[in-house]
């Protein structure tokens, strides 16, 4: 069995977890999630723990346990506390501007970026060149924070462009004559 699906998840207080068919659902005070279950892993809801096992002994069988309970655990920490990505803008004139779901981005390009939010994301802009990305579902907010650094990744001469917040770009020295 897998070592990580072992440990049995802690479910946080004010989340609802449950199992329905081919799914699971974990509800908690900053929305809902959901994630299809794999008929490999075996699930059981007791109490305030989520515990999962292998069906049989096959090795498919056993890395899926292990990647349901981190998924789970995820989802958890999700609903109960939420994620967040931090990105910054490095280069001048470069500026963000959050408006309700919307994201306007000025990276030095002849016009204007707007990124559009999917639902469950929040964006905010605490100053023009930092974008705070939060959300419950750990994987839309890594999405998102990765389709928006995309616009203008850092370049490796000067470091302009949009980077993560504990991101370390490493600059390239220039050519000499």
């Amino acid at each position: 069995m897998s070592r990580v699906a072992r440990i049995p998840v802690t479910v946080a207080k004010g989340v609802d977890v449950q199992v329905s068919g081919s799914h699971i659902m974990v509800k908690g005070p900053l929305g809902t999630l959901q994630q299809p279950l794999s008929r490999r892993v075996k699930v059981a809801v007791d109490g305030g723990q989520v515990s999962f096992a292998a069906v049989d002994e096959s090795r498919e069988a056993n890395a899926m346990s292990g990647t349901m309970r981190a998924l789970v655990a995820g989802m958890v920490q999700g609903v109960s506390k939420g994620f967040e990505r931090k990105l910054s803008l490095v280069g001048v004139g470069y500026r963000a501007q959050a408006q309700g779901d919307k994201l306007n981005l000025s990276l030095g390009y002849s016009h204007p970026i707007v990124h559009q939010m999917p639902a469950g994301v929040k964006c905010e802009t605490p100053s023009q060149t930092e974008i705070v990305i939060k959300g419950a579902d750990k994987q839309k907010v890594g999405q998102v924070a990765a389709e928006v650094r995309g616009y203008k990744p850092p370049e490796p001469y000067k470091g302009k462009g949009v980077r993560y917040a504990d991101e370390v770009v490493v600059i390239k020295e220039t050519k000499k004559k």
